[in-house]
């Protein structure tokens, strides 16, 4: 029987991916952690016998590779990108499986550094899993399976969550805006990664219309090759309110520039205390818009993907792709982006049934 283990499986985005595998797959987990403590509590809560608990340290080799005993999958969910280095070795040495939902730069760097000996290990090494980084490229690939030539490829996510708890997972927030890229595919290349573009998206009644500033994922990069009719793609976040977008984003990007090392805890608590000033209505939401061709005649697809909660829509995705991966049709031996591997229709229809909300607009055909 599959055994996945779930590095974090007591913080918050690792309890939904803990009750979304029990729900919806046949696997057994291991909730891990630093804490055994923390970790034996929640399978207490879990209350299920293929749910157990094992101390796990990131940043300690041996820790990790003890805890991977007899282990066939493990799914990273806890803020470790600084021992991303440690967690693959570990993965690696114990011929284990590899899945994570975190976004730095820094990680995709040493996974592909590991790329051929991941592959000749005969493993597969999954990224960028989640709500973003992860569906924008999986929504792009959907709406195409509906049209022929796509010309255009835009996505965009709403962020409106009440009551925010802070985590540690904060802090590679920051880190993030420390490698903030702006590029968006216009005119057959991507721009220059400080080009800033901003866009209005109408995300449905409940949001409305909202203008949103590009932002760049490595996921997305290869989505002109994928469809090579494309001439314009891009990756656009909303705004929250006036004032995390207008007074305390600038300050950060300064602040991050003047300190960027000691600037990151007390950016992150002001960012993060900024975005819980927000009124209703409190959803996560993505959306893509896709133009090309049916039957010759122009037409345009929609999709939106929303969750009231962001720590479950970031579950939801990784469970819907593990359940490709536990049957064999989405592992492949090397690394993936999961919106790359992942088989789109299935995806969305399993996250559908596992508690997201998936809309499809009527196609739009031009006159």
């Amino acid at each position: 029987m599959t055994s996945i283990l779930i590095l974090g499986g007591y913080g918050y985005t690792g309890k939904f991916l803990a009750k979304h595998l029990l729900a919806h797959t046949d696997a057994t987990i291991i909730i891990s952690g630093r804490n055994l403590e923390k970790a034996q509590a929640f399978v207490n809560e879990l209350n299920d016998p293929r749910a157990t608990a094992r101390q796990a340290d990131a940043s300690d080799h041996k820790s990790l590779t003890q805890a991977l005993q007899g282990v066939t999958l493990c799914l990273v969910a806890a803020p470790t990108t600084h021992q991303t280095d440690n967690v693959i070795r570990a993965c690696i040495d114990s011929r284990v499986d590899y899945l994570d939902v975190q976004f730095a730069a820094s990680k995709l760097k040493a996974l592909h550094a590991a790329e051929n000996e991941i592959k000749n290990a005969r493993l597969c090494f999954i990224t960028e899993a989640g709500f973003h980084p992860g569906l924008p490229a999986a929504l792009i690939r959907y709406a195409a399976t509906k049209l022929q030539d796509i010309e255009s490829a835009f996505t965009a996510g709403f962020i409106n969550m009440q009551n925010l708890p802070y985590t540690e997972a904060v802090d590679e927030l920051m880190e993030g805006f420390l490698e903030y890229q702006a590029q968006v595919y216009k005119n057959g290349a991507w721009t220059k990664p400080s080009s800033w573009d901003m866009r209005e998206f109408d995300f449905g009644k409940d949001i409305g219309k909202r203008s949103s500033y590009s932002m760049f994922f490595d996921e997305l990069r290869d989505i002109p090759k994928m469809f090579p009719t494309l001439k314009e793609a891009g990756f656009y976040i909303a705004g929250a309110n006036w004032l995390s977008d207008l007074v305390v984003t600038p300050l950060v990007f300064i602040g991050l520039k003047i300190a960027p090392k000691r600037g990151i805890r007390p950016l992150g608590k002001l960012m993060w205390w900024a975005m819980g000033k927000t009124k209703p209505p409190y959803l996560v939401a993505l959306k893509a818009e896709v133009k090309g061709f049916r039957n010759g005649k122009p037409a345009q697809v929609e999709v939106r993907v929303a969750h009231p909660d962001g720590y479950e829509l970031t579950a939801i995705p990784v469970v819907a792709y593990l359940r490709q991966y536990l049957d064999g049709t989405a592992r492949q031996n090397g690394v993936y982006m999961m919106g790359h591997i992942a088989e789109p229709v299935r995806l969305f229809r399993d996250m559908e049934m596992m508690g997201a909300e998936v809309i499809e607009s009527p196609d739009h055909f031009s006159t």
